[in-house]
């Protein structure tokens, strides 16, 4: 068998110990997209190696996001490089060449 080693299972599972993740409260069952409700409250859980456990709320998926995501708001935006030439004239190799005009 290719069984893999219990170290390095358990160099795995102790990795995520402290993800978080974000669910939001809503009716129904189950967990959903968060793109579904996001203006719903959101509850946080934390992965203690063996379960999520309750660690948070947020009001809405914009809090919730700035609370599993503190590094996006802290780092710079990412620096504009020179503006982009505009289009010069004419048609283009990559365009269907057009018949040619009669004159008259």
């Amino acid at each position: 068998m290719d069984d893999e080693p219990l170290e390095r299972w358990a160099e795995r599972r102790d990795a995520r110990i402290g993800r978080l993740r974000a669910l939001p409260i809503v009716p129904g069952g189950g967990p959903r997209g968060s793109h579904l409700y996001p203006d719903a409250p959101r509850a946080i859980e934390r992965w203690n190696g063996y379960a999520w456990e309750p660690y948070g709320f947020a009001a809405n998926l914009a809090e919730a996001k700035a609370i599993l995501y503190p590094e996006a708001k802290d780092s710079p935006a990412p620096a504009q490089g020179p503006a982009p030439k505009p289009l010069g004239t004419g048609t283009g190799k990559h365009r269907k060449p057009q018949p040619p005009r009669s004159n008259g």
